[in-house]
């Protein structure tokens, strides 16, 4: 793993998640460039090793154990962005929020619901993310990827589905992605970004340790609003709480470990399953 900006053994996973909760895993390689990417992943891939690929942290639960797992980080060596016309090729590990400023400043619309966001592209493309009535199906025209073989290949079918795609089973890890937006007014643009992180300032406990929504949209109604009303609102187990600002939120509140967080999860799927017989499927990447 040579020419890698660091490798750490041991480092505790919950510096590098919004959660801000996890154990130490057993390596941390965070390569600087796209081509040291593609080699430490590569190599691990042909060495029989499925490597834990980690962007900004968002959206992630991790153990408090020991991690037996090689974590790679994309978001310092493959963050460049070219536009060519009303597409912009972005390597998986660019923020969203930067990428949609991006797109702004080039007149693009159709980012607009990804500002504001904690996350990178790469794991926008891997949950297919939205907001607002939008989500990365609407736009992702291709995206390259390392197959589990080790080849580099470009996809033109992700089979994106609500907070999923081919990537939850198909062992390829995202490269980049080629982006369709739309010629639009710079300045309308960013009038509706700027709306957007408005109202998520307003709604969601931005301050606050978190990895997200924490709950799918069942089939009927909105999970937060079940939450709600089912009297979960501040609720909490240990450091875990039922975010008392957004219910769809789990917050760290107060030094929460990885167990507060799964039996608050329990706790709010049993209570809404027993009261309106719903069952809330959690959209967090669980690693252990």
């Amino acid at each position: 793993m040579v020419g890698v900006s660091s490798v750490l053994r041991g480092e505790p996973l919950k510096n590098h998640t919004t959660f801000k909760i996890g154990g130490p895993v057993e390596l941390l390689v965070t390569p600087k460039s796209r081509d040291q990417l593609i080699s430490v992943c590569t190599l691990l891939i042909k060495s029989g090793i499925a490597p834990l690929i980690l962007g900004n942290g968002s959206n992630i639960l991790a153990a408090d154990g020991w991690i037996s797992r090689i974590a790679v980080k994309t978001d310092e060596g493959n963050s460049d962005t070219v536009r060519n016309g009303d597409i912009i090729w972005a390597g998986s590990g660019v923020l969203l929020s930067r990428l949609s400023m991006t797109a702004q400043r080039n007149g693009l619309t159709g980012l607009e619901f990804a500002y504001g966001i904690p996350g990178t592209l790469g794991g926008a493309v891997y949950m297919n993310a939205g907001a607002y009535g939008s989500e990365m199906k609407e736009i992702v025209l291709e995206t390259e990827v390392i197959d589990a073989e080790g080849q580099i290949k470009t996809l033109t079918e992700h089979d994106f589905a609500y907070r999923r795609s081919r990537f939850f089973t198909s062992g390829e890890i995202i490269l980049s992605s080629r982006l369709k937006l739309q010629f639009g007014e710079a300045e309308q643009i960013m009038q509706k970004m700027g709306e957007f992180l408005a109202k998520r300032k307003a709604s969601q406990p931005l301050d606050v340790p978190s990895a997200g929504s924490v709950f799918k949209r069942p089939k009927a109604g909105f999970a937060a609003a079940l939450i709600d009303e089912a009297g979960l609102k501040g609720f909490s187990i240990g450091g875990a709480e039922v975010s008392a600002k957004h219910a769809g939120f789990i917050v760290n509140r107060n030094g929460a470990t990885c167990d507060d967080v799964l039996r608050l999860i329990e706790h709010v799927v049993k209570t809404v399953q027993r009261i309106f017989g719903v069952e809330l499927e959690p959209e967090i990447r669980y690693i252990r």
